[in-house]
C-alpha cells in the first residue's frame, strides 16, 4: 500500500513529491534551496542535470511506501521512461526556510 502524496508527514518533501509527480519542474526548482544538492547511490550529481535527465525529460513519479524521520526518509517505488521502475530510498535535508538544501537517493 502506498502512502498518497498529500499525506506525507514534511511540507517541503510533501511538495517535493507532488511537484515531481506533476512533472512541474518549476516548483520543483522552488523547493530548492540555492546552493542545493544531490547525490544518486552515493555519487554526487550535478542537480539541474540530473532533474532534468532522471526525472522531468523521462518523466518521473514516486510512489511512496513508507517514510521515516519524521517524513524526511523515504522508501519508494521510482518509475520515469529511461530505467522502468525500481525500488529507492530518499533522505532530505531541509533547511530552516523549508526549502530542500540536499536529497539523496538511491535504489533500496
Amino acid at each position: 500500500m502506498t502512502i498518497q502524496p498529500a499525506k506525507l508527514s514534511d511540507p517541503a518533501v510533501r511538495a517535493f513529491v507532488g511537484a515531481v509527480n506533476a512533472h512541474d519542474r518549476d516548483a520543483f526548482l522552488a523547493l530548492l534551496a540555492p546552493d542545493a544538492t544531490m547525490s544518486d547511490d552515493g555519487c554526487e550529481r550535478d542537480l539541474t542535470d540530473w532533474i532534468d535527465r532522471e526525472i522531468f525529460s523521462s518523466h518521473g513519479h514516486l510512489e511512496v511506501e513508507r517514510e521515516s524521520d519524521g517524513g524526511r526518509a523515504l522508501v519508494a517505488n521510482y518509475a520515469n521512461d529511461t530505467w522502468g521502475e525500481m525500488r529507492t530510498a530518499w533522505r532530505f535535508t531541509v533547511g530552516a526556510d523549508g526549502r530542500i538544501a540536499r536529497f539523496e537517493t538511491g535504489q533500496a
